[in-house]
């Protein structure tokens, strides 16, 4: 392979373009791929300190938690004290059940759809490549 193809700089843009299919399916309700993965982790988890969810995650806790205030901003999540005042815990809101139930057909599209591109044989490789990362 060519010294000169990056192989960072080759994932993520294709990164930025699976991202882009799912931002534009989510996009009618308000949310982007980040923010529906966010709370559908936290909705698995709940109620999730904002540690736990990180490591979850695999996110630092100031960047979960910044992201969380977005979260919470829009109505989607509660963060309350944990029993450790130090400590948030994070559950779902009404309207971020909504935005799961919602959501989670459109997600399931764009799913099908890449599928559909990769081929069984394409996707299960894909996930063995990106795995081995």
């Amino acid at each position: 392979m060519s010294r000169d193809l990056c192989h960072c700089i080759v994932l993520r843009k294709a990164s930025r373009r699976v991202s882009s299919y799912y931002d534009e399916a989510l996009a009618p309700l308000g949310v982007n791929i980040a923010q529906f993965s966010l709370l559908r982790n936290i909705h698995r988890m709940a109620p999730v300190s904002l540690t736990d969810l990180g490591t979850r995650v695999e996110l630092d806790r100031s960047t979960v938690g910044r992201n969380a205030k977005v979260l919470e901003r829009m109505g989607l999540i509660a963060i309350q004290p944990g029993k450790d005042q130090r400590e948030a815990v994070l559950t779902i809101a009404e309207p971020g059940h909504a935005v799961l139930q919602e959501g989670s057909p459109l997600w399931d599209g764009v799913q099908d759809a890449i599928e559909a591109r990769l081929g069984p044989d394409g996707t299960e490789r894909l996930r063995e490549l990106l795995a081995a990362l």
